[in-house]
């Protein structure tokens, strides 16, 4: 059984800045990839940011300059730094590690979100 459990979330002034961590957990091998993806109120889940092949980052274009994703790959954890947050950044923020191998097997997981509220 894995988990991934997110942290960090909460009410912000705009301008604030806080700081997510996903920990995963359970018979894990190896992780490929960890990210982070937001939903808000009445749209689609969307990627905020997340390691790609070869250690690289992508981020989402309304993120850039103000987020920054890391990885402690010894502790299967994924942070995201949020600086400058905007009212237009409130939503539920999702980790997500995919190429998660658990014995012979890889699988997707998601956590189970933590909301971000920015507002003054």
């Amino acid at each position: 059984q894995v988990q991934l459990v997110e942290s960090g979330g909460g009410l912000v002034q705009p301008g604030g800045s806080l700081r997510l961590s996903c920990v995963a957990s359970g018979n894990i091998v190896s992780i490929s990839v960890m990210g982070w993806y937001r939903q808000a109120p009445g749209k689609e889940r969307e990627l905020v940011a997340r390691f790609i092949s070869g250690g690289r980052t992508k981020y989402a274009d309304s993120v850039k300059g103000r987020f920054t994703i890391s990885r402690d790959n010894a502790k299967n954890t994924v942070y995201l730094q949020m600086n400058s947050l905007k009212p237009e950044d409130t939503a539920v923020y999702y980790c997500n590690a995919d190429g998660v191998r658990v014995g012979a097997y890889t699988y997707q997981y998601w956590g189970q979100g933590t909301q971000v509220t920015v507002s003054s």
